[in-house]
């Protein structure tokens, strides 16, 4: 499938790095570097544009090795970009550790996947079916 993409930014194309590979590294378009402090947020803008066809959405998530060596996350993870958005791709990243991170002009902030989705229509009704599970949630299957 192809996507029409606008690149503002001066770095290349996300791309997947391995042939198994579901997410793209979406990297920071900046003119100065971002100092987020602990439990700061910001908006980073990536300098991407982009026209995704109908059914389909692309959705933002942490990158793993942010997370879990310096405590960066996306903030609304995955952070959804629907099909008929045309603005500039920004990543609400947070800083969820205990030191200052500095967000630095072309470094990998996120990834993003691109996903085929459904809509649905509503049919209101008085009574569900019935499910062995019922409505136990919140860490209630595999418990007896």
């Amino acid at each position: 499938m192809q996507v029409k993409v606008i690149n503002k930014s001066a770095h290349k194309l996300p791309h997947y790095e391995t042939d198994f590979s579901a997410g793209m590294d979406l990297r920071a378009n900046i003119e100065e570097p971002i100092t987020l402090k602990p439990l700061d947020r910001a908006i980073v803008k990536t300098g991407l544009f982009m026209e995704l066809p109908l059914g389909f959405e692309a959705q933002v998530r942490p990158r793993s090795g942010l997370a879990a060596k310096k405590g960066i996350t996306v903030l609304n993870a995955p952070g959804t970009i629907d099909a008929d958005y045309r603005g500039e791709i920004g990543v609400i990243l947070v800083n969820l550790s205990n030191e200052e991170f500095v967000v630095n002009n072309g470094e990998r902030i996120a990834q993003m996947v691109i996903a085929k989705h459904e809509q649905i229509a509503w049919e209101e009704v008085e009574s569900l079916g019935e499910t062995i599970r019922g409505e136990g949630g919140f860490g209630s299957t595999g418990h007896k």
